[in-house]
């Protein structure tokens, strides 16, 4: 059977994000670019992933590392040039690696020329392209404190869901629409092959500028900004037709993809597929990277976000990003793996973590080495962003630059480096290249279906298409898992086991190790 027949690239595959200023420094300045990606797209390609999904590279003030954009058409040089960027995507496409740009349609840097006129005059044409008042109201920064801040050269407050220096679009105006919509066009006309959408849930907010109510589940010491619930600041009804004019736009050009971050309850998520699947074709699926580590808490979990799904719609899974802890922190090295069979297992598209195929864990980052803006304005509470960011660990010198790092390598680099798990059959690295090998060779576990079995004990089991059967061991116990019918053990977390043949005739049952995920193909 031929891979994924009936099925577009971004259903069969597994996209990688890589967060370029820690990806591979190849000018020796500390900071990763473009031209140390496309120095290790022959790694990506080894590694068995089918796109790779840049964070921001556009000119920016640099104030929250490129979510401040200055100009949406152009590249930091930093990262390099245009030209850089346009040989990268020529690159990757002649591996069959897919490109997909990270858009930031909800603010711009306030150096952008577009809030520079805005911000010159009440009367100026762009005034009414971003969020001016006259008074604030309650809404806050999710990076701490008002979301307001006063211009004293025009005597009005405009708004920011972000920094100061990220001041929200107004996208209830026909201009700023359009003026976006060119601005995924320049990149489509430039081969990219999709968007991954900042926060997307944010764009359209409460035309008459309603308080927020306050939020009965906050308590001190929790994230200020949840201090009231954001009813009137995000996740507005009139989101859906913004989103349905950038789907339309992608879906001009043959086999793009529209991926939307969003962090909502699954019920609201799912309203982002659009009506008739007009929306995003893949709202990120946040809900592994805090569910409790638990089979039955995963089990429910699951079940839930399959049983929601719109009739036709495609699911995903993310288990790590550039803004939450580093999954082999959250659960350890031994149940990371476990992850990584989770992640690349269940039905829909993973989205891969850069060096989470190494069990890269987060780094402590000493108090004058914190960039994190966010860490930095809200300051004692830990929760940076800075530790999970960090360079790439390539070899056992690290390999990531000549210079000096902009944030400090892990002490455990001499051992986790992608040139020393490449020699380990052991390893995580080989672990992850097993899984994709076989997910790539097998079309049931690209595309196939979904059974899910009752969670028993620690052990989460379901079943994709009709061959195959998968038991993860969340536990530090051995399990023994009853299997549909007899099969062979084809892949082990363990890499030490299997082949082998499991289950009897009579009541077959398979036999797991403590912290160990196992992939059985049915006889």
């Amino acid at each position: 059977m031929a891979r994924g027949m009936g099925s577009l690239w971004w259903q069969r595959g597994v996209v990688y994000q890589v967060y370029p200023r820690s990806f591979l420094d190849a000018s020796g300045d500390g900071v990763g670019d473009l031209a140390g990606v496309a120095a290790r797209l022959d790694y990506l390609q080894w590694l068995g992933v089918d796109a790779l999904w840049l964070s921001p590279i556009y000119p920016s003030p640099m104030k929250d590392f490129g979510y401040d954009v200055a100009d949406y058409c152009g590249v930091d040089p930093i990262f390099g040039t245009l030209e850089d960027f346009d040989r990268l995507v020529r690159e990757a496409h002649a591996r069959g690696l897919k490109v997909i740009l990270d858009f930031v349609p909800n603010h711009t840097s306030d150096q952008h020329p577009w809030f520079i006129e805005s911000r010159s005059s009440r009367d100026n044409p762009k005034r009414d392209w971003y969020l001016w008042r006259d008074r604030p109201n309650n809404w806050l920064s999710n990076f701490g404190g008002s979301a307001w801040t006063y211009d004293e050269a025009s005597g009005q407050y405009y708004y920011h869901a972000f920094l100061p220096e990220q001041p929200d679009l107004n996208w209830r105006n026909p201009e700023v629409v359009a003026a976006m919509l060119e601005v995924l066009r320049f990149w489509l006309e430039r081969g990219v092959d999709g968007f991954r959408v900042d926060v997307l849930w944010h764009l359209i907010k409460d035309e008459g500028f309603a308080d927020n109510p306050a939020n009965p589940h906050w308590r001190e010491g929790m994230d200020p900004y949840h201090a009231i619930v954001p009813l009137y600041s995000a996740d507005r009804p009139e989101v859906h037709e913004v989103i349905a004019q950038m789907r339309r736009l992608v879906d001009a050009y043959p086999e793009r993809v529209l991926i939307g971050e969003i962090y909502l309850p699954l019920e609201r998520l799912m309203a982002y597929y659009g009506e008739e699947l007009r929306g995003a074709h893949l709202p990120f699926n946040f809900q592994l990277l805090s569910a409790p580590w638990d089979a039955r808490e995963l089990a429910t979990l699951i079940a839930e976000y399959e049983r929601l799904l719109p009739r036709g719609a495609w699911p995903n899974w993310v288990l790590g990003n550039h803004d939450r802890p580093r999954v082999a922190t959250r659960l350890g090295p031994a149940q990371a793996r476990v992850a990584a069979m989770l992640l690349l297992t269940l039905r829909g598209t993973p989205t891969l973590y850069y060096g989470d195929e190494l069990g890269m864990r987060d780094v402590p980052i000493p108090p004058e080495r914190v960039q994190d803006p966010f860490e930095k304005r809200v300051p004692g509470r830990g929760h940076g962003r800075d530790p999970m960011r960090t360079p790439m660990q390539w070899t056992p010198d690290g390999g990531f630059t000549t210079g000096e790092p902009w944030l400090p390598l892990s002490p455990d680099h001499e051992v986790v480096n992608v040139e020393a798990q490449r020699r380990d059959p052991q390893s995580m690295l080989s672990l992850h290249r097993a899984l994709l090998a076989l997910r790539r060779q097998e079309p049931e576990l690209e595309t196939g279906g979904f059974t899910a079995f009752e969670a028993e004990a620690d052990v989460l089991a379901y079943a994709r298409g009709e061959r195959f059967f998968v038991a993860l061991n969340l536990g530090s116990r051995e399990r023994r898992v009853r299997l549909p019918r007899a099969g062979e053990l084809v892949l082990s977390t363990r890499l030490d086991r299997g082949p082998e043949r499991v289950g009897g005739r009579d009541a077959p049952t398979l036999a797991l190790r403590p912290d160990e995920g196992a992939i059985v193909r049915l006889g």
